[in-house]
């Protein structure tokens, strides 16, 4: 039985249509935590996809139009994973799920579904994952594909392994604590490690461009979570001003620590989520 506080049982959220997934959220490393404590796999630069073992959807609940032929790879169980197409195409794979008639697109044969948790199975993330890599060996050559948990002996070897993999065009890497629960909601059992901080934020406005981007958009007002507002205006390409996101919209950014008043320091525009 999974333990989820406050927040609505997994198979709730999934089938009540105006609901998103109850998903297991990272926080961040804080670069102080018992590595001995948890699995170590790589942070794929993809889509968060949820499969309960009929619909595949995203983080906000949204259904992915994937071919008939691809969700027919998948296992008779809930998972949680990744879609990924690989590195630098997270633009790709972002437009692929947003068109309605994409499962006729031959990108899908590019698509892998990358499985890292299996949120039903009762018990904690060992068990979970000794269970998965049982699942996952029914389906080697397909489309799902495992991500694979490795150990990590101190902090320096972490900081090499995530290096190596930013190096080869890599997002970071996870964290996932072996004995936690499937909580829904950000925990500190699941952390992200990655070069840069990064966060999102809902777009409300827009600043006018000045200067050589004279008539272009020039910076986002976006809302934080917290309810605070912020300009955010490098990070864009000049057809990205000149179309810029939607009001309304969520998008990543990345930043470097806060400012003295709490704001993110060096915000630069990373990508419109897709989910929304």
């Amino acid at each position: 039985m999974l333990v989820l506080g406050s927040f609505l049982p997994v198979w709730a959220a999934t089938h009540a249509k105006e609901l998103p997934p109850a998903l297991q959220l990272a926080k961040r490393y804080q670069g102080n935590e018992s590595l001995s404590l948890y699995g170590v796999s790589e942070k794929f630069d993809g889509v968060r996809a949820f499969w309960d073992g009929v619909t595949l959807v995203t983080r906000s609940g949204r259904v992915i139009p994937a071919p008939d032929w691809f969700l027919a790879q998948l296992p008779d169980a809930t998972l949680d994973g990744e879609l990924w197409l690989g590195y630098g195409r997270f633009s790709e794979l972002s437009g692929l799920i947003r068109r309605k008639d994409s499962d006729t697109d031959s990108l899908w044969q590019t698509v892998q579904y990358r499985v890292f948790d299996l949120p039903d199975v009762a018990g904690d993330f060992a068990t979970r994952y000794q269970q998965l890599v049982q699942l996952m060996r029914d389906y080697e050559g397909t489309e799902c594909v495992l991500v694979e948990q490795q150990i990590v002996q101190d902090h320096a070897a972490l900081d090499a392994q995530m290096q190596q993999v930013v190096a080869e065009g890599g997002e970071g890497l996870m964290l996932h604590r072996w004995d936690s629960l499937y909580f829904a909601g950000r925990s500190s059992d699941l952390l992200k490690v990655t070069p840069l901080q990064d966060d999102e934020a809902i777009v409300t406005g827009y600043e006018p461009g000045e200067g050589r981007l004279t008539g272009l958009m020039g910076a986002l007002r976006v809302r934080l979570t917290s309810g605070r507002e912020f300009l955010l205006g490098t990070g864009f390409s000049d057809a990205q001003r000149a179309s810029p996101p939607d009001i309304g919209s969520r998008v990543r950014f990345t930043y470097r620590g806060l400012t003295a008043d709490g704001l993110p320091r060096f915000a630069s525009f990373d990508r419109v989520r897709p989910e929304e």
